[in-house]
């Protein structure tokens, strides 16, 4: 990764699904971002689009973004698929086909505009609609909140300290937005440019009495669960600075029946590489898709939950699936380039089927 440089970092607001941009979709999400950047880059810069999807029509929706966004009928384009990974995986598979130009790297989602999905008809019966792909074989592939409870219930994750976590995360990124943290980084799309989900005054008394959603006995309810997500981000990878260096960027695997702890084993493989300590890293920004998930991969990571996502995270901003793990790298630019919040930065996201990416980062101004 040695003279790899984050150089630019968009992101669209992130809409909650079914309503601000329940018109929009992926691939125009995908275009807003990708012609903002093209608009500030040196004309010819860009030598490729890689961008992560989980939900979209397929057909290569990277390309068709790239195209309605103006880049040039030269200029390729690829979709990667590693679930909620994608964005940040993108970005890792960029990095390494970077040449003397640009790379854009991110990922795009519209769960509003998801086309509906089939298994063909067996015999006589009609076909089956089903709303997402097997991320592991039959018996290895809960689904996404039974494993955050099943991963809480394992790791000794209490209710309340969950609850705790999902009302900071609100009251940071209403925080943030009010002091315009978010303002350089959102492209506008629609005439929207903020985030919409953001609860600003939510907190533990209002969360305490939300039910279990996955079971009886359960901890997980949908105020300590993200939401269901529209948005896109994007980021301009180069061999020249200033920006954000990339130190290392990794993928990485664990038992499919608890993903969640998918982001472990990639963040143990880019503070190895560089040989940074937890305690070196200024600013951690980890995919709040349960809040006991982040809870259970800070214990394991002897990390301070009150160190991650210090201007809140997906909880409150959003999960828009495909495009999360580019969000997160968007998040790191914003706080230790244009913000000046540090020297070293995380983005780490775990993914159904039990994968996870991370990638390592210092600024370089």
């Amino acid at each position: 990764m040695a003279d790899l440089f984050i150089t630019h970092a968009l992101r669209t607001p992130i809409g909650t699904a079914g309503k601000a941009f329940r018109d929009v979709t992926a691939a125009d999400l995908g275009a807003a971002v990708l012609a903002e950047l093209a608009r500030r880059l040196p004309a010819d810069a860009i030598e490729d689009v890689v961008l992560g999807n989980c939900m979209g029509p397929g057909g290569n929706v990277a390309r068709t973004a790239a195209l309605t966004a103006g880049i040039p009928d030269r200029i390729p384009a690829l979709t990667v698929d590693r679930q909620c990974a994608s964005g940040l995986a993108a970005i890792q598979i960029a990095a390494a086909g970077v040449d003397q130009g640009t790379v854009l790297a991110g990922g795009l989602e519209s769960a509003s505009t998801a086309p509906w999905r089939f298994w063909p008809p067996v015999g006589e019966a009609e076909p089956v609609r089903y709303e997402r792909a097997p991320f592991a074989p039959a018996g290895r592939d809960p689904e996404m909140g039974a494993a955050a409870d099943l991963l809480a219930d394992v790791y000794g994750i209490a209710r309340d300290r969950q609850d705790e976590y999902a009302a900071r995360s609100h009251e940071r990124a209403a925080a943030a937005q009010l002091a315009g943290a978010f303002d350089e980084e959102i492209v506008p799309v629609h005439g929207r440019s903020t985030d919409e989900r953001i609860r600003s005054g939510l907190t533990v008394q209002r969360l305490a009495k939300l039910p279990p959603v996955f079971r009886p006995d359960g901890t997980v309810t949908a105020g300590n669960s993200c939401g269901i997500n529209d948005g896109a981000a994007v980021v301009a990878l180069s061999r020249t600075g200033p920006g954000l260096r990339v130190l290392a960027a990794a993928s990485a695997g664990v038992d499919p029946t608890l993903p969640g702890l998918g982001l472990l084993p990639a963040v143990q493989r880019v503070l190895k590489a560089t040989g940074l300590s937890v305690s070196q890293i200024d600013v951690w920004e980890f995919n709040e898709a349960f809040a006991g998930q982040v809870l259970a991969c800070c214990d394991v990571l002897g990390l301070p939950d009150e160190r991650v996502c210090r201007q809140g995270g997906a909880l409150a901003l959003g999960h828009p699936w495909g495009a999360s793990g580019a969000v997160l790298a968007v998040r790191l630019f914003s706080q230790l380039v244009t913000q000046d919040g540090g020297r070293y930065g995380v983005a780490a996201i775990a993914a159904g089927g039990g994968q996870g990416t991370a990638i390592l980062v210092e600024a370089c101004r």
